[in-house]
């Protein structure tokens, strides 16, 4: 993982690179708007004004460096166009090259989540809910639960509580054409970063 130090370094050479580019012309392929000179992102439940200056948050908050460090790559790694017949469903462990990133991924996400809300499925459900969760309908589970790290990269997180037999299991999946949008690296920290937002009024 990008370690805290370089966040400031990685970001600011991304904005170089993002200067370069004619990044206005991406909005479509990235499923985002354009105000003035800037590309108007949604990052989960937030949205950020990028542009090959700065990124701000459009509420005024500020920006984590994570955050900013996502948001560059989002733009940089656009492909030329949708990728076709990608919407397959995959954990993060199935990404080629995830390999590294796949024992941290699992601690901050998977296990994060199970710990936190293992016999409380209500209150996963409304903090979901404060978070503008779509609740999907799927039997097999207790709560299903369809959020947008990114327009083109929803994230599904599917729940079930402990019961007299189990403990609490938590899966997350992501689609197939994240990997052309997001490198392994920023696409484990959307996991991190939804796992956060979820716990932090738990």
């Amino acid at each position: 993982m990008v370690q805290a130090p370089v966040f400031e370094e990685t970001y600011r050479r991304y904005l170089g690179k993002i200067k370069s580019i004619d990044y206005l012309s991406r909005a479509d392929l990235l499923g985002v708007s354009i105000s003035e000179d800037a590309l108007i992102v949604p990052l989960y439940n937030k949205t950020y004004a990028v542009s090959g200056d700065t990124i701000v948050d459009c509420h005024g908050g500020e920006v984590a460096p994570a955050v900013r460090v996502i948001l560059c790559k989002y733009v940089l790694s656009c492909p030329a166009e949708i990728p076709a017949q990608q919407d397959r469903l995959m954990t993060y462990r199935e990404f080629r090259n995830s390999a590294p990133l796949i024992s941290y991924f699992t601690t901050n996400t998977n296990k994060t989540i199970e710990s936190t809300y293992s016999g409380k499925l209500e209150l996963f459900r409304e903090r979901a809910d404060e978070l503008g969760a779509e609740i999907r309908k799927d039997a097999s589970y207790d709560l299903s639960l369809l959020f947008y790290a990114l327009p083109r990269i929803p994230v599904i997180v599917n729940f079930n509580d402990q019961d007299d037999l189990f403990e609490a299991t938590c899966s997350i999946l992501y689609k197939a054409s994240a990997q052309y949008f997001l490198d392994m690296e920023c696409l484990a920290m959307t996991g991190t970063l939804l796992a956060g937002k979820l716990i932090c009024s738990s």
